[in-house]
């Protein structure tokens, strides 16, 4: 199984980079991890946000349609389900057993396209708090290696 985080904006803060590679590295090697960072869409004074997050939102697209075969979809919104690291786990067994990929979407500081939304198979929430999209990136992936640790009984998860 594929998993992908398709994420808007290709700089991260030194510290933030450090720690999504520290989690990257870990996961396992049948879960072929990657993370395919974005351009974001230049902001000016006569660019609107509907515009700006069209223009993210195709970017994404061919990001996904890029990735081959259909991968289901988790689009990261503030409005989206809240999920336990158990049951982001089992979602993730879920797309294992059916053969499927999986991707993860992070959209740009001016949000997400709705098409992008309308077309995921899961809107998912990371926190009640707003968190700088670098943040994101790496509770995310940490997320990621915790559900897989959790589906290998791995001594990582503690309860």
């Amino acid at each position: 199984m594929r998993v992908n985080i398709i994420a808007i904006g290709q700089k991260m803060p030194a510290w933030a980079q450090s720690a999504y590679d520290d989690y990257a590295k870990r996961m396992p090697p049948e879960w072929k991890f990657a993370c395919k960072a974005l351009k974001a869409t230049p902001r000016s004074s006569l660019s609107n946000t509907a515009s700006v997050m069209q223009s993210e939102g195709q970017r994404i697209q061919d990001a996904l349609t890029g990735m081959g075969k259909q991968s289901y979809t988790i689009v990261l919104d503030e409005r989206g389900k809240g999920l336990s690291t158990h049951a982001l786990a089992q979602v993730l067994k879920g797309c294992q057993d059916s053969g499927s990929d999986v991707a993860f979407v992070i959209g740009g500081a001016d949000g997400l396209d709705p098409e992008i939304k309308a077309k995921a198979q899961l809107l998912m929430r990371i926190s009640d708090m707003t968190l700088p999209h670098a943040m994101v990136r790496v509770l995310l992936t940490e997320q990621i290696y915790r559900a897989w640790s959790v589906l290998a009984n791995h001594p990582y998860h503690r309860e």
